[in-house]
């Protein structure tokens, strides 16, 4: 058995999919704007992820914007028939590199149009609307933005709808419009909000996709973390890795890296066994932050 098959499988949409997958945010310029600063390791990166195993990544076409999606049609078009792409739309990229929310129905259709046309798609697999009322999850109606997502489901553009950046009641609410298959949500070994949603979300039998599962632009500092890492004889960030997973079964990893070497770390995560002692050591992270 690989390393990746180890992490287990999960329903996403229609597909069954390992458990660890693959973020593309990184593979764009700095800040996650403009171009790579080596085009050809971030090709590197994408056809490593899927020789290992990995069957989801996760994209969106303002990364970039635009970028990352053409560098994942440059490496893995035509793709394989077992390989779900998430995208996302909600939001958009200021000339200054800010993110701004994009959220009327004539943004979110051409946002889905833009992530066909740079993936090479006629349909796309999974879509997340990403909610722009704040930082994190801010409460307020969602109806109007997954309203106008619904149809474009409807016309056959979409298959799947996930939400992200989103509340419980929220959810809810969404789930009156249509399906949601997914969640994804900021959630990892220190920022611990959502652990209620999440048991939730495993007994109905709904993905939960943690975005920042590393501390995102800030990764993860422990001295926890970094004791039980040493012991393990593996890295602070796999042991990370290794906690989410064991956290619920319906969680789906979506680390990202612009490195095949750091890619092939994290899919070795997989691989890592947490006592329940190391577990219960791990919980006081969150304590302490």
């Amino acid at each position: 058995m690989s390393s990746i098959q180890k992490s287990g499988t999960f329903t996403l949409g229609s597909h069954t999919v390992k458990r660890l997958g693959y973020g593309a945010m990184q593979l764009a310029g700095p800040h996650v704007f403009g171009p790579p600063r080596d085009r050809d390791a971030a090709l590197a990166v994408l056809r490593e992820a899927v020789s290992s195993g990995v069957d989801h990544i996760d994209t969106c076409d303002y990364y970039g914007p635009h970028v990352t999606n053409q560098i994942i049609r440059e490496a893995l078009s035509p793709y394989p028939k077992d390989l779900v792409l998430v995208t996302k739309i909600g939001a958009r990229r200021g000339s200054d590199a800010s993110w701004l929310p994009a959220n009327s129905p004539t943004e979110l259709e051409q946002a889905v149009h833009d992530n066909l046309r740079n993936l090479g798609l006629e349909v796309l697999d999974v879509v997340n609307l990403r909610i722009m009322f704040g930082m994190g999850p801010t409460e307020g109606s969602i109806e109007a933005q997954l309203t106008a997502l619904a149809e474009l489901q409807r016309k056959g553009l979409v298959r799947h709808i996930g939400l992200s950046n989103v509340t419980p009641a929220q959810i809810e609410e969404g789930r009156r419009i249509c399906k949601i298959v997914c969640v994804q949500n900021q959630y990892n070994l220190a920022h611990r909000d959502d652990d209620a949603l999440i048991d939730q979300l495993a007994r109905e039998g709904t993905a939960y996709v943690p975005f920042f599962p590393l501390g995102g632009f800030s990764p993860l500092q422990s001295s926890t973390l970094s004791r039980v890492a040493e012991r393990l004889g593996a890295t602070p960030m796999q042991v990370a890795l290794a906690w989410l997973l064991r956290r619920s079964p319906n969680i789906l990893l979506i680390p990202g890296t612009s490195s095949v070497e750091h890619l092939r770390e994290n899919l070795a995560a997989a691989e890592l066994e947490l006592s329940a002692a190391v577990l219960d050591e791990l919980d006081g992270v969150a304590k302490a932050a």
